[in-house]
């Protein structure tokens, strides 16, 4: 392990909250040490499409900056409503009941995480806007891959290789453990 086990308090209770919930689609422990890593290099407004349990939430919140504001977004109700008593006492998070394509208008964002697998596939064209110059796209539960074009389940990774040569972002794929990588997009 590269990191030390001990979990920031409210990683611990959007963990709980998983727990209870029989959540097995929670963001990795890595993912969220890298969340929270490029979470703290931010200013301004941060988000997140598809808060679930609000695991990737709690990651971003703990690396967040003095000023900073994170909008995560959720369709599930009974989800939102859960999260939101996670962060009752948190002025900088806003957890919405909401689509992913409803983010817009709260940006542009510093750091954009696309936890849905909708948001993903929509593709650099329908994200770019939502992310200022120099802002963060982070895509997550990729198996890492070395071969060009990158390759998943015998099948070109279509949606990877968009991300990785798409002109309005430099791009690059991070193994966060043996069995996961990360994309993080830089917009130009």
């Amino acid at each position: 392990m590269s990191a030390p086990p001990d979990l920031p308090a409210v990683v611990a209770r959007a963990h709980a909250l998983s727990r209870q919930r029989g959540f097995v689609s929670s963001c990795r422990n890595e993912t969220g040490r890298l969340l929270a890593s490029l979470a703290a290099s931010r200013t301004g407004t941060l988000a997140e499409s598809g808060t679930g349990c609000g695991v990737g939430s709690a990651w971003l919140r703990s690396g967040m900056r003095e000023g900073s504001k994170l909008v995560t977004v959720e369709r599930d109700a009974g989800l939102v409503e859960a999260v939101r008593e996670i962060f009752a006492d948190d002025q900088s998070v806003t957890v919405l009941e909401a689509d992913w394509t409803e983010l817009a208008p709260y940006g542009p964002f510093s750091l954009l995480f696309l936890d849905v697998r909708e948001a993903k596939r929509a593709g650099p064209d329908t994200v770019a806007d939502l992310v200022e110059p120099g802002g963060f796209v982070v895509l997550d539960d990729f198996t890492p891959c070395a071969t060009w074009p990158p390759m998943f389940q015998g099948r070109v990774d279509t949606m990877r290789q968009v991300w990785l040569t798409d002109p309005r972002f430099t791009t690059v794929e991070v193994m966060v453990a043996f069995d996961a990588s990360v994309l993080i997009a830089t917009r130009r």
